[in-house]
C-alpha cells in the first residue's frame, strides 16, 4: 500500500479557496466590515511583506470569531456541494481515484482549515491533515487550536505523523506519493519527503 498526499488549494482545485470559503460562510454584513478592518493587512500581503499565516490568522479570527459551530460546518457542507465541484481539477480527481482503485491511502495534506474541507473529503473518501480551529461551547473563538499547516513548518509532518499514529506506522509502507502545484512543491517539508512526485499545472 502506497500513501498519496494531496495539496488542495491550486493542486486539486484550480484556485485558493480559503478566501472562497469565508465569502460563503461569513454573513455578509460581518463579511464587508472585515474586509475594511483588514485592507491593510491585505494590501501588505500583496506587497510581499505580510506573510500568509498573519493574514490568513487575522482573517479567521474578525470571520469567524463567536461563529456558532454547527453554523460554519453546515456552510462547508453547502461549499463542497455548491461552491467546489467547479474549482476542482478533472486531472487532480482522476488521481485520487486511481490512487483509490489501487488501494492507496490519500490523504489531503493542507494549509487550508479543516472544517472547510471535511465534508468535500468525506465525499471522496480521502483523509485530511490540516488547519484546526478552536471552538469552545459550541463557538469558534476565531484562533487555531494548533499552529498552521502552511509553508515548511515541522507541524505539517507532525500533522502526518498523528493522522498515522506513529511515524514507525508510517514507513511500513512502500512509499509515499506527493501530488502538488509547483508553487507548493518549493516550500513544502512534506512533499519534500515524497519519493514519487507528480507536478500539476
Amino acid at each position: 500500500m502506497d500513501i498519496a498526499l494531496f495539496d488542495f488549494d491550486g493542486t486539486i482545485t484550480d484556485r485558493e479557496m480559503f478566501v472562497a470559503f469565508l465569502e460563503h460562510a461569513v454573513p455578509r454584513r460581518r463579511l464587508a466590515l472585515g474586509k475594511v478592518f483588514l485592507a491593510p493587512l491585505i494590501v501588505g500581503y500583496k506587497l510581499g511583506v505580510v506573510p500568509a499565516n498573519t493574514i490568513r490568522a487575522a482573517a479567521v479570527r474578525v470571520g469567524l470569531s463567536g461563529a456558532p459551530l454547527q453554523a460554519v460546518e453546515h456552510a462547508a457542507t453547502s461549499f463542497a456541494t455548491d461552491v467546489l465541484p467547479s474549482t476542482v481539477r478533472p486531472v487532480a480527481l482522476e488521481r485520487i481515484r486511481w490512487h483509490q482503485a489501487r488501494g492507496d491511502r490519500v490523504v489531503v495534506v493542507t494549509g487550508a482549515l479543516e472544517l472547510a474541507l471535511r465534508p468535500w473529503c468525506d465525499r471522496h473518501s480521502v483523509e485530511l491533515v490540516g488547519s484546526q480551529l478552536e471552538h469552545r461551547g459550541g463557538r469558534l473563538t476565531g484562533r487555531y487550536s494548533r499552529p498552521q499547516c502552511l509553508g515548511f513548518y515541522p507541524e505539517i509532518t507532525d500533522g502526518c505523523e498523528r493522522a498515522w499514529n506513529s511515524r514507525s506506522r508510517l514507513a511500513t509502507l512502500r512509499r509515499i506519493l506527493g501530488l502538488w502545484n509547483r508553487s507548493t512543491y518549493s516550500n513544502t517539508s512534506v512533499f519534500a519527503a515524497s519519493s514519487v512526485r507528480y507536478f500539476v499545472r
